[in-house]
């Protein structure tokens, strides 16, 4: 055994389990399986061409090594991205903790409590900082949250607006420039006119149906923006404002300004900068918007027995309900960061939040009057955390280089400071020493805070904040630690069994992967760092660009999408502005087959296209013939065709080829969906099935963990026509000869975690990622196997096979009274999250093992399938009070003084002997959705509740 591989750690089956399985599927050889699952016309001739295997050792050394090649100097940059602390009890019991890492989306409301108490605080803290009503449970990043907020403010326009096709939207001078770039992007395909300008200057013109501000402005100047705010209301023009969230500790918060939106991001409350990202985005707004408002939600409902519970509220607002008229295509939220942000507010209270942010504006004022005595003059008026001086920028660059000292230069002689959490009167007197040797005075040194703020009396914060019992609780890091032990417990995480979710993928996050996400040469980098700093991360990057382009069999890369739903917008407006450049502003149709992902159609209508939708036929594959009519129908309007691939049914359909041809033969591109990848890798790919541009869910197939619903890296590969067309940024140089404005607000997204995938690849190596698709698919046939006598199998290949993951078909059991929510219930008592719910088909479970199972757990989770299946026999229409229908069982009914229900406490908890070894306790009974819809609440209760 060579225990020095990677992929004997990564995949599941052992060697020796193999002649079982294949017996158990009825084949002789795992090829003969491959053969038989994917098409023989689109399966790769040569093995992938990657660079040679890593051991874990090997990879630990070398990213250390590469790591050291980046500069971490002090950053004083700014622009939205701020050095924080990261408090180890938050590092060590959230970030690095598997329990919390590897967690799927709460959908299973019971096995979810811990996270969505956690993120029920995220969303607390939000509102009351912000002074809004309701807030989400987090966004991608700054610059995405301000388009969404642009999106809502068009969606809410009034009846009039509408009527008269109000399309202006105002957008201050002093908006972070990424932010900018991303509202460019996302404006025009939706029908909105952005006009740039000074917020001081605006005629509040009824042309104008919403604006944003920014707070303090993009280089520090605070200014009031009550005025403006009451004067855009009186004419029907909604505000946005993108605000920093500590700078509310002190400032008065847009939402006692009348705001209709704030939005920002949460790095600075404790997440890495991470050279971009991941980092929780916030978004709030006004009770009356919340239908409209993207991303989840977490409300407070109650269970069965009428106690406290927590579920994500409003679930009509998914994708995959509102299709092509959903106003936003979120997917990912940024769950594992929001954890973080609020647990630093759990951590710090508002007493400590006060602290620091006295601290920093105190360090502020302190340098602002040291330089000034230098002749240094600061010339914001205003300000929390950020200075603008007047000196030669050429000077002071090298000058400050030499002392490992990161300023933002905004031209020759105007230089931006931005001071931050880990600011000391060492690192002040540091930057006073440049400055004096710049201007040639002598230095000198400070000890002692300025006394006086540096922004008007009145924009002072009065109102309370953070005043619920959990913000004023946890302040030692034992007790922190108990409180986040105590949620974790709450939650089913892959660290205690498989998650067989379909189409999600929940691969192993390996150790040796994460283990670099801790290092600070990697995540202590500022996005906006200057190139010779980033040698390191430019040489990571751009290798796992090239990794990913040769799994695709693509020309090129872009890793700037931060979620799988921002990938599909990516590829959407790269072939948009393909068929621009080519004259070809009519081509705005795209055909999507009944059966695709939620989030498709929604992408496409976000990317200003008509959507026509193509038929699935019987078997689950798409139809041909549609198709065909369709792309002919449209000829000269056709843009391009949507598609999964293996489908969404878990089928590789043999007529992809065709398919494909057919929208080339009509002038269209094919965009290929790769939540399914996980099947592709190293057999086929999405250039060899005629795919023009793909995305890749890297939190799926590429072993990025899902992190309770995020981090979420969505890059796409792209051919040589749409190569141009991959997006920009305005501080980094990155994209096409053509390239469109940004879909982020970071060069490279999520730049972090793409260490991960990077790690994924290096150490399994071309044979590794092949292998780990053939186990995928073995995995998934060994329990098609298992389980299709006893569950009908939706849909198969022509051979028999399923791709990666198969559909459990469960209607028929409604004549028994049995729901397949009933089933994903009572998965809970035998230690499982259910697999995919009525997805793509109601009334169904879609089951995905990936490669990282062992044949025990497969065993495990297929026993417990059929023993519910025998439940469902014993179960009846007449009488509801079943194991099913009751399920799940919590320890507090098991250990009451009574029971009358009409089967045994061991049935109910312990059906099958492998449970009593490491039984999982659902913390709460069936979660009341609609009791929750109908009594939205989504904070904290107030501290008066708790007297």
């Amino acid at each position: 055994m060579k225990t020095d591989s990677f992929a004997l750690r990564h995949l599941g089956p052992r060697e020796t389990d193999l002649p079982k399985m294949l017996e158990t599927i009825g084949v002789e050889t795992l090829d003969q399986l491959i053969y038989e699952t994917i098409p023989d016309d689109i399966r790769l001739k040569q093995p992938l061409q990657l660079e040679h295997i890593m051991t874990e050792y090997e990879y630990a050394n070398h990213i250390r090594q590469l790591g050291r090649t980046n500069k971490v100097f002090k950053s004083y940059i700014g622009l939205g991205y701020h050095p924080t602390i990261v408090p180890p009890a938050i590092q060590r019991n959230i970030f690095e903790n598997p329990g919390w890492y590897t967690a799927y989306t709460p959908y299973q409301a019971e096995i979810a409590q811990g996270r969505l108490e956690a993120i029920l605080n995220f969303q607390t803290m939000v509102i009351e900082l912000t002074g809004m009503e309701i807030a989400n449970a987090s966004l991608l990043d700054e610059s995405t949250a301000a388009a969404e907020a642009m999106a809502l403010l068009f969606d809410v326009r009034s009846r009039d607006q509408k009527k008269n096709n109000v399309c202006k939207f105002f957008v201050s001078e002093e908006i972070l420039p990424q932010t900018l770039s991303v509202l460019q992007t996302r404006s025009t395909p939706i029908g909105v006119e952005l006009v740039v300008g000074n917020h001081q200057e605006f005629d509040f013109s009824n042309e104008f149906f919403g604006a944003i501000l920014q707070y303090p402005g993009k280089y520090g100047q605070v200014y009031d923006y009550a005025d403006f705010i009451t004067k855009a209301n009186e004419k029907e023009i909604k505000v946005a404002v993108a605000a920093d969230i500590l700078s509310l500790v002190k400032l008065t918060p847009p939402g006692e300004m009348g705001a209709d939106v704030v939005v920002g991001t949460t790095q600075r409350f404790g997440i890495p900068m991470g050279y971009g990202g991941p980092h929780a985005a916030y978004f709030a707004t006004k009770e009356e918007y919340k239908r409209s408002m993207p991303g989840r939600i977490i409300g407070v409902s109650q269970d069965a027995n009428g106690n406290r519970a927590l579920r994500m509220a409003l679930q009509t607002r998914e994708q995959h309900i509102k299709r092509e008229k959903a106003t936003s295509n979120i997917c990912t939220a940024q769950v594992l960061l929001s954890v973080m942000a609020g647990m630093f507010a759990v951590y710090h209270g508002p007493k400590g939040l006060q602290y620091i942010a006295d601290k920093v504006h105190g360090m502020a004022s302190t340098l602002a009057e040291a330089l000034n005595k230098l002749g240094v003059y600061q010339t914001n008026t205003a300000f929390f955390d950020t200075l603008v001086v007047k000196a030669d920028a050429k000077k002071v660059k090298a000058i400050a280089e030499k002392h490992e000292i990161n300023f933002y230069y905004i031209d020759e002689e105007t230089i931006s400071i931005s001071l931050n959490e880990t600011i000391l009167f060492t690192d002040v007197n540091e930057v006073i020493a440049v400055f004096a040797e710049a201007v040639g005075k002598e230095a000198f040194e400070v000890s002692e805070y300025a006394l006086e703020n540096n922004y008007p009396m009145h924009l002072n914060r009065k109102s309370e904040f953070l005043t619920h019992e959990v913000f004023n609780k946890y302040h030692s890091e034992t007790s922190l630690m108990r409180y986040i032990k105590k949620l974790e417990r709450k939650d089913l995480a892959l660290n205690h069994s498989m998650i067989s979710l379909g189409s999600c993928t929940m691969k192993l996050n390996a150790a040796a992967e994460m283990l670099p996400l801790s290092m600070p040469y990697w995540n202590t980098i500022h996005p906006f760092a200057p190139l010779d700093q980033v040698e390191g991360y430019t040489k990571m990057l751009k290798k796992l660009e090239h990794q990913l382009s040769v799994i695709t069999g693509f020309a090129g890369t872009t890793l700037q999408p931060n979620s799988g739903a921002q990938g599909e917008y990516a590829g959407l407006m790269a072939i948009r502005a393909y068929h621009l450049s080519r004259g070809d502003k009519e081509r705005n149709v795209c055909l999507i087959p009944a059966s695709a992902h939620g989030t498709n159609p929604a992408s496409a209508a976000m990317a200003g296209m008509q959507i026509i939708v193509t038929k699935t036929m019987e078997n689950g594959n798409i139809d041909v013939e549609d198709v065909r009519e369709k792309a002919n129908q449209y000829k000269d309007q056709l843009s391009c065709l949507m598609v999964t691939y293996p489908s969404t049914h878990g089928v590789f359909e043999s007529a992809i080829k065709e398919i494909t041809q057919i929208i080339h033969d009509n002038g269209g591109l094919v965009y290929m969906d790769g939540a399914n990848m996980n099947a592709q890798v190293g057999l086929t790919n999405p250039a060899t099935i005629g795919a023009d541009v793909c995305h890749l869910n890297l939190h799926k197939t590429f072993a990025i963990p899902h992190g309770g619903g995020g981090p979420g890296v969505g890059p796409i590969c792209v051919n040589e026509k749409l190569l141009p067309f991959l997006p920009s940024n305005p501080f980094v140089a990155v994209g096409g000869e053509q390239a469109i404005t940004a879909i982020s607000g970071a060069p490279y997204g999520s730049a972090l975690v793409c260490l991960i995938s990077y790690g994924y690849i290096c150490m399994l190596g071309a044979e590794g990622v092949t292998n780990a698709t053939k186990y995928a698919i073995l995995n998934a046939n060994y329990m098609k196997a298992r389980l299709e006598a006893h569950y009908p199998i939706l849909y198969s290949g022509e051979k028999g096979r399923a791709a990666h993951e198969m559909i459990l078909d469960c209607r028929a059991f409604k004549a028994k009274g049995i729901e397949v929510t009933d089933i994903a219930k009572r998965l809970m008592d035998y230690g499982f999250h259910a697999p995919t719910v009525s997805f793509p088909v109601a009334g169904t479970l879609m089951v995905e093992p990936t490669e990282s199972e062992d044949v025990a757990e497969l065993d495990r989770f297929c026993d417990a399938m059929i023993a519910i299946r025998q439940e469902i026999e014993e179960a009846t229409a007449e009488e509801p009070n079943n194991v099913l229908k009751n399920a799940p069982h919590t320890l507090a009914m098991l250990t009451a003084d009574t029971w009358s229900l009409p089967y045994t406490r061991e049935k109910a908890a312990y059906p099958l002997e492998y449970i009593a070894e490491n039984k999982f306790w659902p913390s709460v009974r069936r979660v009341d959705e609609t009791y929750g819809d109908r009594n939205l609440v989504c904070s904290c209760a107030p501290i008066e509740a708790y007297m």
